[in-house]
């Protein structure tokens, strides 16, 4: 590459300014009357203002000779096309989940179904019956879309709860996520009285969301029995006051522990809480729907299972192993869901048409006994000798001079504080390129389009192909073979680290 002389001096540098048109007549030059045909003017002459200022400060970093500032010049229409080409580049983008990591909260949880993503273009796609009654025509609830198909979905025959008297009804309701049906079911149910919880389960999830803050931000008084890791029920029986409103349990989350611990079952609680009467509150998190006792993950609540042991109210999320959009799910005994929907900070956590009809598709996947259809329980179900077939396909069409392609053992996460430590078999492929350490080239995948999130393991890229759906197999070979042999293997934008 030619070695740059910098300009040495204000008088240079003040020489190189004056080779810069001014943005007038640069709009004007033949080269850009193809640009103003597809481009507005208005954004055409935004773009030519921001690669002139960027030359600029290049120019006041000595970046320049005389020549090679003149070169550019010349070619200014490129420099303005391509950053018309990136100012219209959604920041929100599709992107490879290679980490094996299931439900990856930084990439967006639960990919929708098939199913899921025509019933949101097809409610977005004109108007919809989202608070109107069909029947009466008279405005409706907008959780009555899915409603009856939660409480299907739990099993809670006849709207019922299990356990309780046939006039004791059910009732569900839908906020924009499982942190806010907590928060409403808290402050709606227990502001200024008393809620009993377990002091190993007193958690912090992602983002700072903990049990004792968001308990106080509710209004609720936390009583905390037992100890980190043993609670006995006679620690909640012996705690039970006049102003005892609630009986929490909380779903552990992101850690679990072992050795000499106990915890009361759900149906001890229930037991206690009716001999009480005193409301059982599960926030349960994960929203799964499903046994994963086949895949060797024992010991995970499900929500048809909270039902069946008789909780009065119980939380979950619909981004996780629900594999649905990001919301909030709240069912139990009717009489507590409508002290919650009559609690007036309901309205700040309602959610949209487009997530109803993402929930709705999805929990009729389940209904009707499709739930294969549904990315996260596919991604869960995957055999290791299917994913290890991909991973040597995959591989075998990437081994060139650059780059080195091998397939090794890996174990997928499930994610999203589900089962965390739950080791699924899975394969990889291990990549090592011939130029760049391990975390540059992972950079330059970062690049791509789609681009591919992989990670780091001894001291190669691993991709692991059980997050990765199979039709993309070889539109991912393609992206790795373009990226290896890449501009941006040589350019200074590749970070030796990170």
């Amino acid at each position: 590459m030619k070695s740059i002389e910098p300009a040495s001096d204000s008088c240079e540098a003040g020489n190189l300014y004056r080779l810069l048109p001014s943005v007038n007549d640069l709009l004007l030059t033949p080269s850009f009357a193809d640009l103003l045909k597809t481009h507005s003017h208005s954004t055409t002459t935004e773009a030519a203002r921001t690669v002139l200022v960027r030359i600029r400060k290049e120019i006041s970093e000595g970046q320049y000779t005389h020549s090679i500032l003149a070169d550019k010049v010349k070619h200014l229409d490129h420099s303005v096309a391509e950053e018309l080409k990136v100012s219209r580049c959604f920041s929100l983008r599709r992107v490879i989940n290679a980490t094996g990591v299931i439900l990856h909260t930084n990439l967006g949880r639960a990919p929708l179904s098939a199913s899921a993503l025509e019933h949101i273009a097809e409610t977005a796609r004109g108007y919809c019956n989202l608070e109107f009654d069909l029947e009466s025509g008279v405005r409706s609830r907008r959780d009555t879309h899915a409603e009856e198909l939660i409480l299907r979905l739990l099993g809670i025959d006849a709207g019922s709860i299990n356990g309780r008297d046939a006039t004791t009804p059910a009732a569900a309701l839908v906020v924009n996520n499982c942190a806010a049906a907590t928060f409403l079911a808290l402050n709606s149910l227990a502001e200024g009285a008393e809620v009993i919880v377990s002091r190993g389960e007193l958690v912090e999830i992602g983002g700072g969301f903990r049990i004792p803050e968001i308990l106080a931000k509710s209004g609720a008084r936390m009583r905390e029995v037992g100890t980190t890791n043993r609670t006995r029920i006679s620690d909640y029986e012996n705690a039970i006051r006049p102003e005892t409103a609630l009986i929490l349990r909380v779903h552990q989350s992101n850690f679990s522990m072992e050795g000499f611990t106990e915890r009361p079952a759900l149906d001890e609680l229930v037991a206690l809480g009716r001999r009480a009467n005193i409301p059982v509150f599960e926030d349960q998190g994960t929203g799964l729907s499903i046994s994963l006792d086949e895949l060797g993950v024992g010991a995970q609540p499900t929500l048809p299972e909270s039902f069946r042991f008789g909780a009065d109210l119980v939380a979950a999320s619909g981004d996780k192993l629900l594999g649905g959009p990001q919301c909030g799910l709240l069912a139990g005994r009717i009489d507590l869901i409508e002290r919650i929907r009559k609690n007036p900070l309901l309205r700040t956590s309602r959610v949209d048409k487009l997530t109803y009809a993402a929930l709705e598709a999805t929990l009729m996947e389940y209904l009707s006994g499709m739930e294969e259809s549904i990315p996260v329980v596919r991604m869960l179900r995957a055999s290791p000798d299917e994913i290890l077939r991909r991973c040597e396909w995959v591989a075998g069409q990437l081994n060139n001079i650059d780059l080195v392609a091998d397939v090794v053992p890996a174990h997928s996460l499930i994610g999203g504080g589900a089962a965390p430590s739950a080791r699924l078999a899975s394969s990889a492929v291990a990549l090592r390129h011939a130029l760049l350490p391990p975390q540059a080239f992972l950079h330059l995948l970062r690049q791509l389009d789609p681009v591919v999130i992989g990670r780091v393991n001894n001291d190669k890229v691993s991709l692991d192909l059980r997050t990765v759906e199979p039709e993309f197999d070889a539109t991912l070979v393609s992206l790795l073979q373009q990226g290896a042999q890449s501009d941006l293997v040589s350019s200074k934008r590749i970070p030796s680290h990170e």
